[in-house]
C-alpha cells in the first residue's frame, strides 16, 4: 500500500467517477482502475463496487477511506513541516446537534488556544451528519445526546461504524421557550399545559426517524409542530408564534440572549449528553480541552 494508491481511492471517492479521477490524477483510467485493483487485492477488501449506475463505495470502503484521509493530511503536515520549512496550522473540527452550551464550550477553546497556530470548524448540523461527520474523519468529535429510547439504535448503529459514545452528564428534560409565552411564569409543565404552543424540532432531512431526532420525546403524538433547519429560526418562531421545544435546560444567556427560559418538564424521562469517536482513536490535545470545556456544563444543569 502506497501514498499513491491512498491519492487515487480519495480522488475517485470524490469525483464518484473513475474517468473523472483519472483525468485530475494525469493517468489514464485503465491503469488507475489496475492501481485500485491491486490494493483491493492486497488488502482483502472491496473499496468501491462498480455497476451501471457507476462507482460507489462499498461499506469496507467507507472506512478505508476515513483512514486515508486521514493518513495523506498526516504526511501533508509532516511535507510542509520538514521538507518545505514551513508551519502548517494545526487542525480541529467538531460536528454536534443544535447545543448553544456545545457552541460556547468550543468558542472558551478557540480563545484559549488562538487561531494563529490552529484552524478551527464547527458543524452544528443533522443527527445523522453529525455521525457521517465523525465516520468520515471530517470531524474528531459529535455531540450528541442519548436516552433509553434511542440508546439501543444509536450504540447499534456507532458500533457496525467503528465508533462509541461517551456519557458526560445526566438532564433532566426542560421546556425552552420566549419569556413571553405564557408558561414560562409556571414553576413546572405539564404535557397538557403544551397542547396550545407548536413544538418546534429541527428537521433531519432523509433520516427523520424517531430515533434521529434531536428532541427527546420525539414519538410523542404533539397536537401541533413546527420542523425547522436552524437555530436563529426556532428561535424566532418561539417569540413570533409562542413556540417551544424540549432541551436538556443547559441556557446559554449569552448567546441566545436573556429572551428565553427553560422549565422543567413533568416527566421522569431523562437524557444523556456525550459525544462520539473513533474506538481506536485517542483525542487530541485540542479535542481533550474540548471535553474539559464540556464538562463544565454540568454544575449549569437546572
Amino acid at each position: 500500500m502506497t501514498l499513491q494508491q491512498l491519492r487515487y481511492v480519495v480522488a475517485i471517492a470524490d469525483h464518484k467517477s473513475m474517468n473523472k479521477a483519472a483525468a485530475e490524477l494525469f493517468v489514464t483510467q485503465p491503469s488507475l482502475s489496475n492501481t485500485i485493483k491491486d490494493l483491493e487485492q492486497e488488502l482483502h477488501i472491496e473499496i468501491f463496487a462498480r455497476s451501471n449506475r457507476g462507482i460507489v463505495l462499498t461499506p469496507e470502503g467507507e472506512e478505508f477511506l476515513g483512514y486515508a484521509r486521514q493518513m495523506l493530511e498526516y504526511y501533508q503536515l509532516m511535507e510542509v513541516r520538514y521538507l518545505k520549512n514551513t508551519v502548517l496550522k494545526k487542525k480541529f473540527s467538531v460536528s454536534m446537534q443544535h447545543y448553544t452550551f456545545a457552541v460556547e464550550a468550543f468558542i472558551q477553546m478557540a480563545k484559549e488556544f488562538g487561531m494563529d497556530e490552529y484552524e478551527f470548524a464547527i458543524h452544528e448540523t443533522r443527527t445523522s451528519e453529525v455521525i457521517e461527520n465523525v465516520r468520515q474523519h471530517r470531524s474528531e468529535l459529535g455531540i450528541l445526546y442519548r436516552n433509553e429510547f434511542n440508546a439501543k439504535f444509536l450504540d447499534k448503529l456507532l458500533r457496525d461504524r467503528g465508533m462509541e459514545f461517551i456519557p458526560l452528564f445526566d438532564c433532566g428534560i426542560y421546556v425552552y421557550l420566549s419569556k413571553t409565552n405564557p408558561l414560562a411564569e409556571k414553576e413546572i409543565i405539564d404535557f397538557e399545559d403544551l397542547q396550545q404552543y407548536p413544538c418546534l424540532s429541527f428537521e433531519q432531512g432523509d433520516n427523520n426517524s424517531f430515533y434521529f431526532a434531536e428532541e427527546v420525546l420525539s414519538a410523542h403524538e404533539y397536537r401541533q409542530i413546527i420542523k425547522a433547519d436552524d437555530r436563529a429560526t426556532l428561535l424566532n418562531l418561539m417569540v413570533g408564534l409562542n413556540g417551544y421545544t424540549l432541551c436538556s435546560g443547559i441556557i446559554c444567556a449569552e448567546l441566545n440572549g436573556e429572551e428565553y427560559a427553560a422549565v422543567p418538564l413533568n416527566t421522569q424521562e431523562t437524557m444523556t449528553i456525550g459525544y462520539i469517536k473513533h474506538k481506536q482513536m485517542p483525542l487530541s490535545r485540542l479535542g481533550k480541552r474540548y471535553i474539559d470545556e464540556l464538562q463544565k456544563y454540568k454544575g449549569r444543569v437546572l
